[in-house]
């Protein structure tokens, strides 16, 4: 026979809990599920500052804003059935190389690239406009 208490009976055993650890569900969440990539208030300020500039040229009339776990995107449609126009994206694990904020155009092209997402904006300065050939 063993030294432990039989339990069929009604007695109780005293449970080891000096390996117990308390976890943060919040801290235990992001670990397994990370939060999306997301732009900041800020950043959506200067974006939608371009954008309401652009509608009022009458160059875009739609957007759509992605919050993925790896990058931010905000599409701009100039018709809102079609591929996106533009797409200006946050990307935080090219913040330490070629920069976290681009500006990609409807083939895919990247068309800037940088670290501060007020001068990569800054192509919108030029006239950019589709050409059909």
């Amino acid at each position: 026979m063993t030294d432990q208490p039989d339990l069929r009976h009604g007695e109780s055993r005293s449970v080891d809990n000096s390996s117990s650890v308390v976890v943060d569900l919040r801290e235990y969440r992001q670990s397994k599920d990370p939060l999306p990539v997301t732009f900041h208030r800020r950043e959506l300020d200067a974006i939608l500052w371009i954008y309401g500039r652009m509608v009022g040229e009458g160059e875009w009339r739609d957007y759509a804003i992605d919050h993925l776990k790896d990058r931010a995107v905000f599409s701009v449609f100039k018709r809102s059935g079609e591929m996106p126009f533009f797409r200006i994206e946050k990307n935080p694990k090219l913040a330490a190389k070629q920069g976290a904020y681009s500006v990609i155009n409807v083939n895919g092209m990247i068309l800037k690239r940088g670290h501060e997402l007020n001068q990569v904006l800054k192509v919108f300065d030029k006239a950019l406009k589709l050409v059909d050939k």
